[in-house]
């Protein structure tokens, strides 16, 4: 599995919701084809974004199911299968290979605060148990622990672990992976803000929350750097960058889908405990869709 590569701009789907908290699976299919048409190159569904600690099984399922199902083939599919449980991060993960998804994208376990052997062992348990491509999600501001460079080089190893989504904004951490790692391995940023730096340090694109209301500007900054076109690529990233700010001016995914809502996109609805936006975050995500073009 080792030659499977996610390049581009890979949106990190948000999970439309109806006022009630049920899903709403008419706006998410708007929201699928609106991604694919934009020239969003793959699709992340049920990462932390699409709020997978506060859906049911069923529901995560049902998500996933409706992800590879609407996009048809057109893009791939990479289903998030993370838990701070080994055993229920297994089954997400076979789930996801039973539907068809291209990969399974797995969080660092939260709240358990693993050593990094246990982080070595909950990886490779998930790795041994699936046969489709795993993509390790580092993310520490979340949940606490860091992969260190020694153990992805370890994990890197099984051949079904492909990859990583990097969100420790830390631009020595891909040349560090670079040069541990012999074989070729899949680096995505996880931070919408340090897309084009971390190209530049030898990145493959980047899994975006941004793109959920972007797309074809996220799209367009990768696709100037695949061209050899850096300095289009900058500035593409500098229009962009104050509404990268603004989607994080409280816990994700609550900003995005205050912007999808302004957009028409999709409800803003979060569940509990996501609360819904102060009126000064609101005035600021507004701002910024008004400064990006996106909004009137």
């Amino acid at each position: 599995m080792s030659d499977t590569l996610f390049t581009g701009s890979i949106t990190a789907l948000i999970t439309p919701m109806n006022r009630d908290g049920s899903l709403d699976f008419t706006s998410f299919e708007n929201l699928v084809n609106w991604q694919i048409e934009e020239g969003t190159s793959a699709l992340c569904a049920m990462g932390t974004t699409g709020e997978s600690p506060t859906l049911s099984h069923s529901e995560h399922h049902a998500v996933v199911e409706r992800t590879i199902k609407v996009s048809g083939g057109r893009v791939p599919v990479i289903a998030g299968a993370g838990s701070n449980s080994t055993s229920e991060a297994i089954d997400l993960a076979k789930h996801a290979e039973q539907a068809g998804a291209a990969a399974a994208l797995v969080v660092t376990p939260y709240y358990n605060k693993p050593t990094q052997e246990g982080l070595y062992r909950h990886f490779m348990a998930i790795a041994d148990a699936i046969s489709i491509p795993v993509v390790l999600y580092n993310i520490p501001g979340r949940s606490v622990v860091d992969i260190n460079v020694d153990t992805m080089a370890r994990l890197a190893k099984h051949a079904n672990i492909i990859g990583v989504k990097d969100a420790t904004a830390n631009l020595l951490r891909p040349l560090q992976v670079r040069r541990a790692i012999t074989k070729r391995f899949n680096q995505l940023s996880g931070e919408d803000g340090t897309a084009v730096a971390f190209l530049g340090a030898g990145g493959d694109g980047c899994i975006s929350v941004t793109s959920n209301v972007a797309p074809s500007l996220c799209a367009a900054v990768q696709k100037a750097w695949q061209e050899g076109r850096a300095a289009d690529a900058i500035a593409a990233q500098d229009k962009l960058l104050p509404l990268h700010d603004a989607l994080f001016c409280e816990s994700n995914p609550g900003p995005v889908k205050y912007a999808a809502s302004l957009l028409g996109l999709a409800g803003e609805t979060t569940r509990l405990p996501l609360a819904p936006l102060t009126e000064a975050s609101r005035r600021l995500v507004r701002s910024a869709l008004v400064d990006v073009g996106l909004l009137d």
